[in-house]
């Protein structure tokens, strides 16, 4: 019976054919037909208390339980180099010499991140990595678990020093009560190659990629995305595509956060070779954007469940969600989201925890529908499962309505909003009542739509019988 998930790490999400291959032998020996992605770039396998042996004998992967959850994956942005936008200084080969830096297993969350790509998180991590605009020096934003909120490091950091001080904040950071302190405690115990920050960091916001199917790359090569609604990956096809790769010198295959893969650098000449392997299989590579940019737990069918039960929805309605991503989560299970809407599954009350009760939910979206701000708000909350497509659809036409406005227009158009949704009335100066026009005054047999100036000169309020007098233009 299988009791928990065995995480194998891939780290920055980046592995080689024959490595794949490798993960593919040690979940064959388990016994499985399939595989999952996580969130996090890495990979997970179902297995059995029984099944410790075999592990065992695969010393060359680094593993992990889920629920002992000791160390963490590090996440980068490898896989979006040469396919979408990027830092002009940041390559594929820069990315991989600082994840070769790291020898050990870091136990916070480590994001190692361009901010021009949309495809990977920026600020899911604990330590995020996030490239300037000067060569090879890096912000560090830092969400340490005992800190109430997220800081920016005083100084840029070093490609090459990535990996030192993330260790040093590791062993060091619980003595830290602030990042003051944080920095001072790091310089004193490592030499490092700072640079004073000049300007804030600033991240342009783009729509969410399209990221599957077979995409140009340069003149002469392509770039493939695959995608399983199920996030079961069979285990008889990825062996296969790892043959293929090796055979036509594919050297990479990048895992997404996004519980997808994509591999790059393919040549125009074994483009078609690879359409006829993908069609002989099967495979679907167009699937669409409803779909695919969500963000649910592994091995979660109730989460699975409510994905599909809306994204169904969505595509009766024929709506679009393109650039836009989708999250499940428990209440409270996970505080870094990375997507533009979030639908949080509230906790069942103790009170009631013997009884069959019908879950409730929160619908949230990022400030300016960008994931990137960090900062969420509530558009509903305690609804039923049946009311969630509906709430999503409305969000959607939101988002389509503010896209391509800067954040400054964005807080003109909530201000004009506020301003024409309110009522001009007249309020009587002693007691405060509204006379609305609206309704009129039942009392004075005022009918409803009179306006106050045709009010005769001897209304009086009904509540404290103040003069017309007394009544004072105002906005509700």
């Amino acid at each position: 019976m299988t009791n928990e998930l065995q995480r194998i790490f891939i780290k920055g999400g980046v592995l080689s054919p024959s490595e794949l291959k490798r993960v593919i032998e040690l979940a064959e020996a388990l016994g499985l037909k399939e595989i999952s992605f996580g969130s996090r770039q890495d990979i997970n396998l179902p297995i059995n208390e029984s099944d410790k042996e075999i592990l065992e004998q695969f010393p060359d992967l680094t593993m992990d339980t889920v629920s002992e959850a000791s160390f963490q994956n590090i996440v980068c942005s490898y896989v979006s180099t040469d396919i979408f936008k990027n830092t002009p200084w940041l390559n594929g080969v820069k990315y991989l010499y600082i994840l070769e830096n790291f020898r050990y297993s870091p136990k916070l969350k480590i994001n190692i991140t361009d901010p021009k790509q949309q495809l990977v998180p920026i600020f899911s991590g604990e330590l995020n990595f996030i490239a300037s605009e000067h060569e090879d020096y890096w912000y560090l934003n830092l969400k340490l678990p005992h800190w109430e909120e997220s800081v920016f490091y005083p100084v840029l950091i070093f490609s090459y020093d990535i990996h030192k001080i993330s260790k040093e904040i590791e062993e060091i950071y619980t003595d830290a009560d602030d990042v003051e302190e944080l920095f001072d405690l790091v310089n004193a115990n490592l030499e490092t190659n700072n640079r004073t920050i000049e300007k804030d960091l600033v991240i342009p916001f783009e729509p969410f990629p399209y990221y599957e199917g077979m995409n140009k790359m340069g003149i002469n090569r392509y770039w493939l995305g695959l995608y399983w609604r199920n996030n079961k990956y069979d285990l008889t096809f990825l062996k296969d595509f790892s043959e293929f790769c090796l055979d036509h010198k594919v050297g990479k295959i990048c895992l997404t956060s996004w519980k997808s893969f994509i591999v790059k650098g393919i040549y125009q000449e074994d483009k078609l070779t690879l359409e006829k392997f993908l069609g002989k299989r099967g495979i679907n590579v167009r699937h669409s954007s409803l779909e695919m940019n969500w963000h649910i737990p592994v091995a979660d069918p109730e989460a699975l469940s409510l994905k599909e039960f809306i994204v169904k929805s969505f595509d009766q309605n024929d709506i679009s969600t393109y650039g836009m991503t989708f999250g499940i989560s428990n209440f409270g299970q996970n505080n870094s989201y990375f997507t533009t809407a979030m639908v949080e599954k509230n906790k069942t009350p103790d009170i009631v925890k013997n009884f069959q009760v019908r879950p409730t939910f929160n619908v949230l979206y990022s400030k300016n529908f960008d994931p990137n701000t960090q900062d969420y708000i509530v558009y509903a909350q305690d609804v039923d499962k049946i009311e969630l497509p509906g709430l999503l659809m409305e969000l959607s036409k939101m988002y389509f309505d503010q896209l391509g406005d800067t954040p400054q227009e964005i807080q003109d158009k909530k201000v004009k909003k506020e301003v024409n949704e309110k009522v001009e009335v007249y309020q009587c100066s002693d007691c405060m009542t509204i006379y609305d026009s609206t309704y009129g005054d039942e009392k004075a047999n005022i009918p409803p739509h009179t306006e106050f100036e045709e009010l005769p000169d001897d209304y009086v309020c009904n509540v404290c019988e103040g003069a017309k007098t007394q009544f004072e233009k105002t906005a509700v």
